[in-house]
């Protein structure tokens, strides 16, 4: 979900489905121009974000499942919208190595305030990946407007590392926020049996997973004795059991000024949106709003106008919004 200048929302659909959400909420047709995109387990048209020049550009970025040697993968395309269609499609990015799993793809596209896109890849249900530096996956990458690594990424230059990661250690990262007050990175992401987790994403550092957790595996065993280990990082706050959270945004609008600076993350297994209150970086307070709300929320988003936003895990393009009463 994305907003265009205009107050418009370009909204994914898993089929493969672009659609932009007018002014009244009324959906548009499909846009035009996108190649066919295949929903594949977990995986299929997942995110997309505007180029930060794209009043000049009108270039978006789209993440997808993708075919790669081994199997599916997170890539990243671009393309440029005029006229309610799509121009000039074109793969810039294709996580290493592809798999035969459905699982965990991510997939987030944020850009930072170094101009720079951050992109959020899953284990693809293979674990030991996450811990791997040769490999993409379980890893919150960063790269350039045309998909290649910069040059000041943390792991470029090393020997057996690839140099598009930015962090590791990740199982399923559905969630990817900057904080546009600090410049801070968020992110959380899927434990297996619990041991979901909200993380504050920082240069270079390993966030554990499968080495730590403080989840199961599904059937109830154990996948670890170990919940922490120097030299990982402990998640901000963590939920079992799990919620499955999927979205997430850093309020700093000014419709809620009260909820200033707080975290929001939707989830789909418990159908419901947290308030998460920090006090720096560190977690100090939880809400559970919508409890009765009956929907899985896919993503949320601060939109231009204060209000928030919440996408529902539907292929109606359905999108909802939360305003004070």
């Amino acid at each position: 979900m994305a907003f265009l200048p205009d107050g418009r929302i370009l909204v994914t659909e898993k089929d493969g489905t672009l659609r932009i959400l007018g002014r009244d909420g009324r959906p548009s047709a499909p846009l035009r121009g996108l190649p066919r995109i295949e929903a594949y387990g977990q995986g299929g048209l997942m995110d997309v974000a505007l180029d930060p020049d794209f009043a000049r550009s009108r270039r978006i970025y789209l993440s997808l499942a993708w075919d790669a040697k081994g199997g599916k993968t997170t890539a990243v395309a671009t393309a440029r919208l005029t006229s309610g269609r799509l121009g000039g499609f074109r793969l810039i990015f294709a996580a290493r190595p592809g798999s035969g799993s459905g699982r965990h793809f991510g997939s987030r596209l944020r850009f930072g305030p170094d101009g720079k896109l951050y992109v959020t890849v899953g284990d693809r249900g293979h674990r030991p990946h996450a811990q791997d530096l040769g490999t993409h996956a379980g890893a919150i990458l960063r790269l350039n407007r045309d998909g290649s690594a910069p040059a000041d990424n943390p792991f470029a230059g090393r020997a057996g590392a690839l140099p598009e990661i930015w962090s590791y250690g990740h199982r399923n990262p559905q969630g990817l926020a900057f904080d546009p007050a600090t410049g801070l990175l968020w992110s959380q992401e899927h434990g297996p049996k619990g041991g979901d987790e909200v993380n504050l994403v920082e240069r270079g550092r390993n966030y554990g997973w499968p080495v730590i957790t403080h989840g199961r595996n599904y059937i109830g065993t154990k996948i670890t004795d170990e919940t922490a280990r120097p030299g990982m990082e402990q998640p901000k706050t963590f939920w079992v059991p799990s919620i499955a959270p999927s979205g997430l945004t850093v309020y700093r609008g000014d419709a809620f000024p009260r909820w200033r600076g707080n975290l929001f993350v939707g989830a789909l297994r418990a159908q419901l949106l947290v308030r998460l209150e920090l006090d720096g970086d560190k977690v100090v307070h939880e809400e559970r709003l919508l409890e009765d709300f009956g929907n899985r929320i896919r993503d949320v988003r601060t939109g231009p106008d204060g209000l928030i936003y919440l996408l529902l895990d539907e292929n109606d393009a359905a999108v909802w919004r939360l305003e004070p009463r």
